[in-house]
């Protein structure tokens, strides 16, 4: 039976679907056993698909935005408890801390201005879905009247994807593994402001791919250079020899959105992308 519909001579798996859902009432087709294997919830959980499920999981938001076109990605990475100026803050120091809620919010409706040009392919705003720094990006890219992406991940306590995510583009994970893959197949630059450990993951995963040549060289920008060498000591690294001299010259400390462009643009102009300092 040909598949008008897609010119394919055999049935749409959709139809089948359909079909087995109006089978008779028998004992035979009430059995798990009887249920096809991709539309059987039970089966697709057992711990033998975890190969599937990962394969799955990669190739969901991987199709979707080839379909949409998206070729290159800025990253925002930053911690989901800085408030919104203005915003409830879970102590005193957070608080304080909500400039960088303001500056990412900034940052990337500044990208996305650019990325509209483009008809939101290059440069597309790429978040974690959640709250904080995540929603600055968030809403700073739809505030430009563009399109963002938010790779939201199953945790025990549930986060909920922030309302300024183009929802086509808003995505669920199980596997933290496949969830940063996608952050970084596409990344064109990687921002990374104050966060917790979850902050500290992604820019030390970051680092690791370009230091040790996996991924290409591109612009790793430090919001807030006081924070990050209050929390890391880069110099001891280096002086210990844990980390070559050269290793600090793989990111760059920023204040404001206009000096992490400046960065950006400095680099595509002096044709910095895939190499690797001290190599």
């Amino acid at each position: 039976m040909r598949d008008d519909q897609h010119g394919r001579p055999f049935r749409d798996a959709h139809q089948d679907v359909e079909s087995s859902q109006i089978a008779p009432d028998t004992p035979q087709a009430r059995s798990p056993a009887y249920r096809l294997a991709f539309a059987d919830p039970d089966f697709l959980c057992r711990d033998e698909l975890r190969p599937v499920r990962l394969q799955l999981e990669l190739l969901k938001p991987q199709l979707e935005m080839d379909e949409r076109g998206i070729q290159s990605t800025v990253v925002m990475f930053g911690g989901a408890r800085i408030p919104a100026p203005g915003g409830e803050a879970r102590s005193a120091a957070l608080r304080d801390m909500s400039g960088y809620y303001e500056e990412a919010r900034r940052f990337a409706q500044m990208v996305t201005e650019r990325s509209l040009a483009t008809g939101c392919t290059e440069d597309v705003v790429v978040t974690g879905g959640g709250p904080g720094v995540m929603e600055a990006g968030n809403r700073g890219a739809a505030e430009a009247g563009g399109c963002s992406i938010g790779l939201n991940i199953v945790l025990p306590h549930e986060q909920v994807p922030n309302g300024y995510i183009t929802p086509e583009l808003c995505f669920n994970f199980h596997y933290f593994a496949i969830r940063k893959m996608h952050f970084l197949m596409r990344a064109r630059a990687i921002a990374v402001f104050p966060g917790g450990f979850g902050t500290m993951d992604e820019l030390f995963e970051s680092l690791t791919l370009i230091q040790t040549g996996r991924m290409d060289q591109v612009p790793v920008l430090l919001f807030g250079e006081a924070f990050w060498r209050d929390v890391v000591n880069w110099e001891a690294l280096a002086e210990a020899g844990t980390i070559s001299r050269a290793d600090l010259d793989l990111f760059r400390f920023v204040e404001t959105a206009e000096e992490a462009l400046a960065v950006m643009d400095d680099w595509s102009l002096s044709g910095r992308r895939g190499e690797i300092p001290g190599r």
